[in-house]
Parts: structure tokens; sequence; C-alpha cells
């Protein structure tokens, strides 16, 4: 997600590049009261899954892919 941020708006902004509050799933801008600008194109990246037994124990271990947008291409609903 870092390169992709850097291809488009440059080393500052990779710099600022944060996962955890300034590049989000689009659900979770919504739920913080923005939404994404018209036009804008998500940047792509995975996470793991852990599929668990009912007992709680890792039996399965698989690739997610999640879109994701940076805080520059979102705006504050209302």
């Amino acid at each position: 997600v870092r390169k992709q941020i850097l291809d488009r708006w440059g080393a500052d902004e990779a710099n600022n590049y944060d996962p955890k509050s300034n590049c989000l799933t689009f659900n979770r801008w919504i739920k913080n009261g923005y939404k994404v600008k018209t036009g804008e194109k998500a940047l792509k990246s995975f996470v793991v899954v852990e599929q668990k037994n009912r007992e709680g124990e890792v039996v399965r271990k698989y690739p997610k892919s999640i879109n994701l947008f940076y805080f520059l291409q979102v705006e504050k609903i209302g």
C-alpha cells in the first residue's frame, strides 16, 4: 500500500501512511463519518484470514483481497 501511495501522491504522503488511521476500507470510512470522493480508485491490499474450528484452533489460513482508501480520497459527510 505504501508503494501505491508513493506512486500516486509522492514520498511525503508515503511517509505519512498509517494503516490504522489514514488508510481504511470503504465501510470503515463511512462508519467514521466520511465518504469516498467520486471517481477515486481503491488501493489494493490483502489480509490473512484465519479459519478456526470449534475449539478455537487455527485450521486454515488464506489471503483475502481488500480495497483501501487513503485519507486524501475521502471527504467529511455533511
